[in-house]
């Protein structure tokens, strides 16, 4: 039971004065109670730290080994003069003949080849670039309350229900929507989503190919994710289709995967880059926002309606060597956990009818514990491969213990060393899924303020843009130019299966202020406040 109280937060809401009946002219305020993420520092799973380190040492083996080899043929040969060195190579050589000699030098020469061929490709991000829908498609929070009432679609109940959630999901007044969601017609038609698509995904690829100075036949890989539309032909074959891009181009197109996919889509597109050698690929991430309008009665239904809203990031990578010099980040780390073997997880974000048989995605009350325990699983996994010695020390020097003296009644007391994850990294863009997460997570990894700032700032501006919001996060930072040359940014993003996924990347040079990106006309105003302004 104590545990399960751990889990809740309450807050009060709705503080005012009754106006009537025989309680009128007194106080009156309702109590809201909400699951929280749990606490990482209450346990940690022991396999997810191995499989961490599994990584480091596959990894990490050369790194042990080189070094040593090193200092010992520097000692040995630090200790002869440079006569006794030559005398020594030349009586070691003597003995053999000149076919011997070229043998060995061949052969010395293709593995030297082979290794530098066989290891993996440094994958390069060289630019990417976020959507920004024209003024048209932007609504204020009481506006859009005002398109869904015009709609016809939904009581009064429906409306208030949407209103409070608003109030309090950090999100702003500048936020963009389909103007179609207030039509009193049907919104989730091909036709609409189609239009949606075409705007966002080429809106994003027509400035990403500018800034590149890239021609889209240039492009050997596409990968497209978007969860919840999937027509056919589909996405992938859209842009191929409007760009008239080269006929061997390897196209992807992942559906269904949830506000994570972006995570996903980076990593299939690394896979392929070490695979094709001299390529470009591009990833789009993006998800359709008035194709996925529920229009029905279910709160846990409606909740997704408040909270998703249009955008699109896309990003061009490169495997290619002479890229170094112009690319913006290095890709470093890709971790990825899913937990859609437990059915809890699976059913957490659901797609399915209502009993009105309105199609809607189903948010699960659990959803916030749920999406912890997958969190806590990647940070555990990607903690041994980022952080610093001193960090990793102890927090395995509390695991060790926990395990030798676990029966003590003292050990019971003592708590799993959670460690700092701002010594790993500079930057955090966290998937700005709703404010009530962002401030579960802030309080878990102990993040101040400043860290999550650009998540906080996307949500209050953007929305959440599903699997794109990584990238307006990362263009909120860029557009402060608060990244300089070595900095690690960490994207962490989650959603539906459930899945948790981490990239790590790594800036080339200090990023100047980019000429063309979606914050520009507002990044003075942030941060303000609280977000809620």
């Amino acid at each position: 039971m104590a545990v399960e109280q751990d889990l809740l937060s309450t807050e009060i809401v709705n503080r005012g004065i009754e106006s009537s009946g025989p309680d009128a002219g007194s106080m009156t305020f309702s109590v809201r109670v909400r699951r929280r993420l749990p606490d990482f520092v209450q346990s940690v799973n022991l396999k997810y730290v191995k499989l961490g380190y599994h990584y480091l040492i596959n990894h990490g083996i050369y790194l042990a080994t080189i070094p040593v080899l090193v200092l010992v043929f520097g000692a040995e040969v630090g200790s002869l003069s440079r006569e006794e060195l030559w005398r020594k190579i030349w009586d070691s050589t003597a003995g053999y003949d000149l076919a011997t000699v070229v043998a060995f030098l061949a052969l010395f020469v293709f593995t030297i080849s082979v290794y530098f061929m066989s290891r993996p490709r440094s994958i390069y991000l060289l630019d990417f670039a976020c959507y920004k829908p024209s003024d048209d498609f932007k609504v204020t929070r009481d506006q859009f309350i005002e398109l869904a009432r015009k709609s016809g679609k939904f009581d009064e109940a429906s409306l208030e229900f949407q209103r409070r959630i608003l109030q309090s999901s950090g999100i702003g007044d500048e936020t963009y929507i389909p103007k179609s969601i207030g039509s009193p017609e049907n919104t989730a038609t091909m036709k609409e989503g189609r239009a949606e698509a075409a705007t966002v995904v080429f809106g994003a690829l027509d400035e990403l190919f500018e800034k590149c100075n890239v021609r889209p036949k240039d492009v050997g890989i596409l990968v497209v994710n978007c969860s919840l539309f999937n027509p056919t032909p589909s996405l992938s074959a859209m842009v191929i289709n409007h760009y008239k891009m080269r006929g061997n181009i390897l196209s992807f197109n992942l559906g269904g995967m949830g506000c994570s996919a972006g995570v996903i889509a980076v990593d299939l597109a690394r896979d392929m880059l070490q695979a094709n050698p001299n390529n470009y690929a591009v990833v789009v991430s993006t998800e359709m926002v008035g194709y996925n309008w529920y229009p029905g009665k279910d709160r846990s239904m409606l909740i997704p309606n408040c909270y998703f809203r249009m955008g699109c990031a896309a990003m061009l990578l490169s495997n290619r060597h002479r890229d170094h010099r112009r690319a913006k980040y290095r890709l470093e780390h890709i971790v990825r956990t899913h937990k859609g073997a437990d059915i809890r997880s699976f059913r957490s974000i659901y797609q399915e009818e209502d009993s009105e048989k309105f199609k809607g995605i189903k948010i699960s009350k659990d959803l916030v514990e749920i999406g912890g325990d997958a969190i806590k699983t990647n940070i555990t996994t990607l903690g041994p491969l980022v952080l610093p010695f001193s960090e990793q020390l102890l927090f395995f020097s509390t695991l060790v213990w926990k395990i030798l003296f676990g029966n003590g009644a003292k050990s019971q007391s003592t708590k799993p060393y959670i460690p700092d994850y701002k010594l790993a990294f500079e930057h955090f863009c966290v998937h700005a899924a709703s404010k009530t997460v962002l401030d579960e997570l802030q309080r878990n990894l102990k993040l101040s303020d400043k860290n999550l700032e650009a998540s906080r700032a996307a949500l209050h501006r953007f929305g959440n843009t599903s699997s794109s919001s990584i990238w307006y996060e990362l263009a909120y930072l860029e557009a402060k130019e608060r990244v300089k040359r070595g900095d690690r940014v960490w994207q962490l993003a989650f959603g539906s299966g459930f899945k948790c996924n981490s990239v790590v990347w790594k800036s080339l040079r200090k990023i100047r202020r980019p000429s063309r990106n979606p914050w520009l006309d507002c990044i003075d105003r942030y941060p303000h406040g609280d977000f809620q302004a």
